[in-house]
């Protein structure tokens, strides 16, 4: 027996097939390390050396520096060369098209976070019981 959908027709009507698909998703961001180093440097405009990022996204060097070289592929961060007295140093830092690409990744990250509240009830002590006779397995 085929089950029914539970999608409101106006919604089928909106053209709301795939609406949860969320394409804006890149997989290159998604990746949790390289959320939170692309996060660590929006926040800072200027840029960040490699041994600050490593502190701020609690990664070992190795994880960074991999993390970082895929970012970099993806032309979301440039590398810039430096050297404070005898010691090279490395910054990081967005790229305009990165910038761009991260703020979008964001925006879609919210509808996300919003699409997922409507249907939200705080459970409290007591369990709410589900229209149509469901209940809690």
């Amino acid at each position: 027996m085929a089950r029914k959908s539970h999608l409101k027709k106006t919604d089928a009507e909106l053209g709301s097939a795939g609406r949860f698909s969320y394409k804006g998703l890149d997989r290159v961001m998604h990746e949790k390390a390289r959320l939170g180093i692309l996060a660590s440097l929006a926040a800072h405009l200027d840029g960040l050396l490699f041994n600050d990022l490593k502190e701020l996204c609690s990664l070992t060097d190795g994880n960074l520096s991999r993390h970082l070289g895929v970012l970099a592929e993806a032309e979301l961060v440039e590398i810039w060369k430096g050297s404070n007295g005898n010691r090279t140093q490395t910054m990081y830092r967005l790229t305009d098209e990165g910038r761009q690409r991260f703020t979008d990744y964001i925006s879609v990250l919210e509808r996300v976070v919003a699409d997922g509240q409507p249907g939200v009830k705080k459970m409290g002590s007591k369990q709410s019981k589900l229209s149509g006779g469901w209940s809690p397995a």
